[in-house]
């Protein structure tokens, strides 16, 4: 038995009038397939294009190890120059990711090769992002902090994406003070005997190719896994419903903070009486 997984719509090009009408203002998830053909990026952006332009910067590094609580919040595990992680991409699978690594701060001149579409949502023009991966590379199920609305274009290969709303989240046995389920559980290939309450969720699923846009509505979980070795972008807009805004900002000011300080204080016992609080939640409402 598989997770319950329906096809992301797709369409080939779309209005701003559609989207605000069709997916937006419903909160659904979509995929533009024909978006950005007239971006430089769309023919330039390879990990070969980025290893000329950027090889000679040193980049973050993460993998799927557990947290651990000696790690700070979004501690990298490892640096590389991106020449020889590019190189290391295209030479075997790694588990070693980049992920919100802001192109403008580091290679500015990335930014002629790309534009801000009108989606009819105001986009973050500083906060352009970008994430790379090997073949079979992840990133566990978890939602972003400011619960935004994200657009997330692909470049090369393939990547496979699941998602889940919020209201599903009673399901997904979210760790309390965090963004993350369990991160035992393979969303690619759940053991459901283990986790029998992902038997209620129900999600979305897509596979992105090169120059494929997906929206993800705000505070949208996700689970990525790159399939082929490549990399994606991401602009965001704001978080436009109350609620989420407010999530928004308590993650922010409030939750980070507390969940750093209890990993000082309480060390390792803080991360296992999480773990195990994810599953007596979830366990209390299915």
């Amino acid at each position: 038995m598989q997770l319950n997984l329906q096809d992301i719509p797709r369409v080939k090009t779309i209005t701003k009038e559609d989207f605000i009408t069709h997916y937006f203002k419903p909160q659904k998830p979509v995929v533009i397939e024909h978006c950005i053909e007239d971006w430089p990026a769309y023919s330039k952006w390879s990990l070969d294009y980025i290893k000329t332009i950027a090889g000679d910067k040193t980049v973050p590094l993460y993998d799927d190890r557990p947290v651990d609580y000696k790690d700070g919040f979004n501690q990298a595990h490892a640096e590389m120059k991106m020449s020889d992680y590019v190189d290391l991409l295209q030479r075997k699978p790694t588990r070693y990711r980049i992920f919100l690594w802001n192109i403008l701060k580091e290679v500015p001149q990335l930014q002629k090769d790309f534009k801000f579409p009108d989606f009819g949502l105001r986009l973050m023009k500083k906060l352009p992002m970008l994430f790379f991966g090997g073949r079979d590379s992840y990133t566990f199920m978890h939602y972003d902090i400011d619960l935004a609305n994200i657009f997330h274009f692909h470049f090369e290969g393939q990547k496979q994406c699941i998602l889940f709303d919020q209201d599903q989240t009673k399901y997904l046995y979210k760790v309390p003070h965090a963004l993350i389920t369990r991160e035992d559980i393979d969303f690619a290939n759940p053991d459901l005997k283990k986790w029998p309450a992902l038997k209620k969720a129900k999600g979305w699923t897509c596979e992105l190719n090169h120059g494929e846009v997906l929206y993800m509505p705000e505070g949208y979980w996700h689970y990525m896994r790159y399939i082929t070795p490549g990399f994606s972008m991401s602009l965001r807009a704001i978080a436009r419903n109350p609620k989420n805004l407010s999530k928004a900002i308590y993650n922010l000011l409030i939750m980070r903070n507390f969940d750093n300080v209890m990993r000082r204080l309480k060390g390792q016992k803080w991360i296992d009486w999480k773990n195990k609080k994810a599953i007596a939640n979830t366990n209390r409402f299915n």
